[in-house]
């Protein structure tokens, strides 16, 4: 049986951000102008930012 490549393997793992008002960071993608934004939102007290890490 051959073997797989290391780039073809994919793994299961997600990972969670955490507000520093304790709500998860969940990331989503507007269209606007004709361009794609992702974006990062709070469920909890609403806040945008451009990533994750920026709510530190």
């Amino acid at each position: 049986m051959a073997q797989s490549s290391k780039n073809s393997r994919t793994s299961s793992a997600t990972q969670k951000f955490m507000c520093s008002c304790g709500g998860e960071i969940k990331m989503k993608t507007l269209f606007e102008k004709g361009k794609v934004k992702n974006i990062a939102e709070c469920d909890k007290c609403k806040r945008l930012e451009r990533r994750p890490s920026d709510f530190k």
